[in-house]
């Protein structure tokens, strides 16, 4: 039972590695969260996010639209790799939706 406790987060890392790689947006050299929807909440955490960041976030972006329009994908050494993509964008998210949630729960109590 121990052996294979200590080798599921292997398995699962593993798995994760290729679902990552089957969705193809590596490919394309965006990170995770280059590829989120675009509802109210992330608008927010992108209008919140520094400047550089941000910049990156539209290169990745207008260059993805590029390789695509061209039918083209990055060489396989610049595809963004499992372990280096960050969730950048996640602690802005979670903080809009901390206020959001806040401030219905505030209004809820007038």
């Amino acid at each position: 039972m121990s052996y294979v406790a200590r080798k599921g987060p292997k398995v699962a890392s593993a798995l994760g590695k290729w679902a990552y790689n089957l969705a193809g947006f590596n490919q394309y050299g965006l990170h995770r969260d280059d590829c989120l929807y675009e509802n109210d909440d992330v608008k927010e955490a992108i209008r919140r996010l520094p400047e550089k960041l941000k910049d990156e976030r539209n290169f990745r972006i207008t260059r993805a639209l590029h390789l695509s329009m061209t039918k083209t994908i990055l060489p396989k050494e610049q595809w963004t790799k499992y372990e280096e993509d960050t969730k950048y964008l996640e602690p802005y998210l979670d903080e809009v939706v901390r206020e959001r949630d806040e401030k219905v729960k505030w209004e809820s109590n007038k």
